[in-house]
């Protein structure tokens, strides 16, 4: 099987850092084949026998023996990771001279639905579309200080939350295609 490990609250702020290539290497070492990390901010593909549970708990133990501090891991399989960028909402990503996109992934336990009801856009600065294993973000470069992201922090969801922008996203979605 193969997946789209998004990991979340790594190398940000000088926090839980680990570089890339050790973290290659660290799922190496854990059985995992044809790794390959995606810039620095934890976002890994790979293969596995396990299953997306088992995949995830390994490395969750494993990180946090090495970093001592909890991560959360959010693995996608390629289908899913495939679906997330196919039934993005209609233009989405397309116009990038005038909006930001982002793509907010959801960590167990967080629904949709339950993701959805915090996100408050607001009216001519930011929109926001439910995915069925994400949000979908848009939001106005020209008044990117007006946003609701920044709000979203302070939600009690903001630690079932990894987001990613849509370039990241794209990739990603490329990546785990030409993983051999």
């Amino acid at each position: 099987m193969k997946y789209v490990c998004l990991l979340r609250g790594i190398n940000v702020g000088g926090k839980n850092l680990i570089k890339m290539a050790e973290l290659k290497i660290l799922l190496e070492k854990l059985g995992f084949s044809s790794v390959k990390t995606y810039i620095a901010s934890g976002n890994v593909i790979f293969e596995s026998n396990l299953d997306k549970l088992a995949a995830k708990a390994v490395i969750e133990k494993r990180l946090l023996e090495r970093i001592s501090s909890p991560i959360s891991v959010l693995l996608l399989t390629a289908e899913e990771m495939r679906r997330i960028v196919s039934e993005r909402p209609a233009g989405f990503g397309e116009d990038r001279a005038y909006y930001k996109y982002d793509v907010a992934f959801l960590i167990d336990p967080l629904t949709v639905d339950e993701a959805f009801s915090e996100f408050t856009p607001r009216v001519g600065v930011d929109r926001v579309w439910a995915g069925e294993l994400c949000v979908y973000i848009a939001m106005d470069l020209k008044q990117l200080t007006k946003s609701w992201i920044s709000k979203i922090i302070e939600s009690p969801i903001y630690p079932f939350i990894s987001i990613r922008n849509w370039n990241t996203t794209w990739k990603l979605s490329q990546l785990i295609d030409d993983t051999k």
